[in-house]
């Protein structure tokens, strides 16, 4: 278990993500017992100990607890020769649940940030260049995002290209490269940026941008 791990409430974990566990609520109530006898020093907790605290035989909740065993959210272990009663594979599966659930929620945010930035740049782009772009170029943008080019970055070498009086994509895209592999260099003493444009890439570029043109007129 990491540090992390210890700073979360196991029992709000427990009751936000039972459902998805596919745990019952007299499957969450049994585990909340023993949870609260296991804090009060009892070490092995059974159906007997369970009843004289809830409102349940002890064999109604022997039966959920086999169920909880069979399932893997509670254990016993033999530590010492002295048998325990655990529910570290039941925590182990909520702190999981937790991470996914956070991972998730980073990722949604992520999304979220690049789709702003891909919107800002889309408007920046026709701004500057006077016209709608067209899906390929849309894509080449949204690339050199995921190239982990920022946005400020993105729309210098812009700047820089229509400052030598120059507006493709292939002109950006080759500032882009040159600044990096210059970066790269100075601070690796090589670079992996290659500065190669495929003349097919280019010619795609120039059908797409013809043709989007063209639905535009149409339209």
């Amino acid at each position: 278990m990491t540090t992390s791990q210890f700073a979360l409430d196991f029992r709000f974990l427990l009751l936000d993500s039972y459902k998805k566990l596919g745990l019952s609520e007299e499957d969450v109530m049994v585990c909340l017992m023993i949870d609260h006898l296991l804090k009060q020093g009892n070490r092995l907790v059974t159906a007997d100990l369970l009843a004289l605290k809830m409102n349940r035989k002890a064999k109604e909740i022997d039966a959920t607890m086999v169920g909880l065993v069979k399932r893997n959210y509670l254990e016993y272990e033999v530590t010492g020769g002295e048998m325990r009663t655990s529910l570290k594979p039941l925590e182990t599966k909520l702190y999981a649940e937790f991470e996914k659930a956070l991972t998730q929620n980073r990722q949604n945010l992520n999304a979220a940030e690049r789709n702003a930035e891909l919107s800002d740049l889309y408007a920046y782009f026709e701004k500057r260049l006077a016209r709608a772009l067209s899906p390929i170029e849309k894509e080449f943008i949204a690339n050199w995002l995921d190239d982990a080019y920022g946005v400020k970055t993105i729309k210098d070498a812009l700047e820089d290209a229509l400052a030598a009086g120059k507006k493709t994509i292939k002109s950006i895209d080759k500032i882009l490269r040159s600044n990096r592999a210059r970066e790269d260099i100075s601070k690796e003493g090589y670079t992996g940026v290659s500065s190669r444009w495929s003349a097919d890439i280019e010619r795609t570029i120039e059908i797409a941008k013809t043709k989007w043109v063209k639905d535009d007129d149409e339209d």
